[in-house]
This record gives structure tokens, C-alpha cells and sequence, in this order.
């Protein structure tokens, strides 16, 4: 394939991508249960954790779901249609900016953690199990969501690093995911340093 198709091509992947990310499940699932458009509630998030504040953990876990199917199907459809390591990673990271950034809801979108989960899913099924069992120790222990996603955001890289060395791109991708769920998680860090942070299980 020349240069210029090639281009096209993996333009055509990353836009995909991008258009995929923009899907909110959170507002999608919170219609089909009839329950208010999350960013109207609590923190005004689209994401799981928002969702769950509705009282309906099942919309919540759809959410989650969806959120995270997104991020994991045009990153694992670009390793299978054997595209060049750097499109795979442009592709990982554009429907991850598309989660954070939607173009059908006025660019305003959710934290991206169930997101980046699924683009790590892609990526390596041990690197997301590991960063799962940061969140999931953390969330046990503190009971706050916002703490194990910033806890777990800031030693993906690190694990990244153990499962993809050998992907340097892959890992650049997760560094730049993890800043920016960290940069997302701005107000949690204020309210965390306040202690003030909603628990979960605790009103």
C-alpha cells in the first residue's frame, strides 16, 4: 500500500475511533431505564460512578460495561486488521479522547476510566487485570471510587511498562491516559485533600 493509502487509511481508523469513543453509554443506559440524564445529578459525570447514584447498580454495571466495550472494540479491531503498532495506538488513545471529549454531547464527557480500561484490555489482558486489582484493593479499603481510579492511574504506567517494554508506543499511550484521568479527577483531588469526598455505602 502506498504512503498516501496508508494515510488515509489509518485516518479512517482514528476518526472511527474517535466517533466510537464519543458514545455515552451513561446517558444511553440512564434513557432505557428512565432515569435522570446523569449530567444532571451528583457530579454531573456520564460515567458508571455517576450512574450508580441513581440507586440502580445494574444500569450502573451496564454503564461500566459499555463504557469499557468502546474503548477495547476499534483497539482490538485495529490489532486484528494488522495495523502498524503506531495506528493501534493512535486508535487506543482517540477513542479514549472521544469518551473525554464527545463530539454528539458539545465535547462534554466523562473521566474516561472504564474507557482507558478497555483500550488497556486491548493492548494486554494482564496489564488491565493488574490495574483492576490496584482500583479493586484501593476501593476495598477506602471505600471511594475517585481515590482507586487515581491510585490505579498513577501505577498504570508502571505496570504498562512491566507487560509492554517491548511496545513503547503502547505505553506511551497509558502514561497519556493516566495523566489525563488524573487531570479529570481535579475536583476528587480537591475534595480527597479536604476530606470531603463522597464514600461509597455511606451517605
Amino acid at each position: 500500500m502506498n504512503e498516501i493509502g496508508f494515510d488515509i487509511e489509518a485516518l479512517v481508523w482514528i476518526a472511527a475511533a474517535y466517533l466510537i469513543g464519543s458514545i455515552a453509554f451513561g446517558i444511553i443506559i440512564s434513557k432505557l431505564y428512565r432515569l435522570p440524564d446523569p449530567r444532571t445529578v451528583g457530579s454531573g459525570n456520564i460515567g458508571a460512578t455517576n450512574v450508580a447514584r441513581s440507586g440502580k447498580k445494574s444500569a450502573a454495571i451496564l454503564t461500566l460495561l459499555g463504557d469499557a466495550f468502546k474503548g477495547w472494540l476499534p483497539t482490538w479491531l485495529a490489532l486484528q486488521a494488522g495495523m502498524l503498532m503506531d495506528v493501534v495506538a493512535l486508535v487506543g488513545l482517540a477513542v479514549f479522547i472521544g469518551h473525554l471529549y464527545p463530539i454528539y454531547h458539545k465535547f462534554k464527557g466523562g473521566k474516561g476510566v472504564a474507557t482507558a480500561l478497555g483500550v488497556m484490555i486491548a493492548f494486554s489482558g494482564w496489564l488491565a487485570l493488574s490495574v483492576v486489582a490496584v482500583w479493586l484493593a484501593v476501593f476495598l479499603i477506602s471505600r471511594i471510587s475517585s481515590l482507586s481510579a487515581l491510585v490505579a492511574a498513577v501505577l498504570a504506567p508502571l505496570i504498562a511498562w512491566q507487560f509492554l517494554s517491548p511496545y513503547p508506543v503502547y505505553v506511551a499511550v497509558v502514561v497519556v491516559m493516566s495523566a489525563f484521568l488524573i487531570i479529570r479527577h481535579q475536583s476528587n483531588i480537591e475534595k480527597l485533600l479536604a476530606g470531603t469526598e463522597s464514600r461509597f455505602g455511606k451517605k
